[in-house]
């Protein structure tokens, strides 16, 4: 059983720094895609960025240059480090595994999510 777990949220002023963390189970974690999304309130869930097997990365415009996605495969643990962060990225941020290979942002392409960890960027 796939179980995805989310910490590491919490509330920061502009320009602070936070670090996700999302463990992983069941499964053999170092052979698919992983991803961040989020979703603000009365909006959709976006795609944040991506990491596959090999370490090649992808990231959504709006976090470029300011959020970095990285993994251990020995711990089974995903990792978004986020620094410089704005009031629009507060939202709650989901961790996800892709049923394909090839990284995207699309949440279509995912099919196992965690629960979630709320972050909170007061200006």
């Amino acid at each position: 059983q796939v179980q995805l777990v989310e910490s590491g949220g919490g509330s920061v002023q502009a320009g602070g720094s936070l670090r996700l963390s999302c463990a992983a189970s069941g499964y053999t974690y170092s052979s698919y895609c992983m991803g961040w999304f989020r979703q603000a309130p009365g909006k959709e869930r976006e795609g944040v960025a991506a990491i596959d097997s090999d370490g090649s990365t992808s990231y959504a415009d709006s976090v470029k240059g300011r959020f970095t996605i990285s993994q251990d495969n020995a711990k089974n643990t995903l990792y978004l480090q986020m620094n410089s962060l704005k009031p629009e990225d507060t939202a709650m941020y989901y961790c996800a595994r892709s049923r394909v290979r090839t990284c995207y942002l699309g949440s279509d392409y995912y099919d196992d999510w965690g629960q979630g960890t709320q972050v909170t960027v007061s200006s």
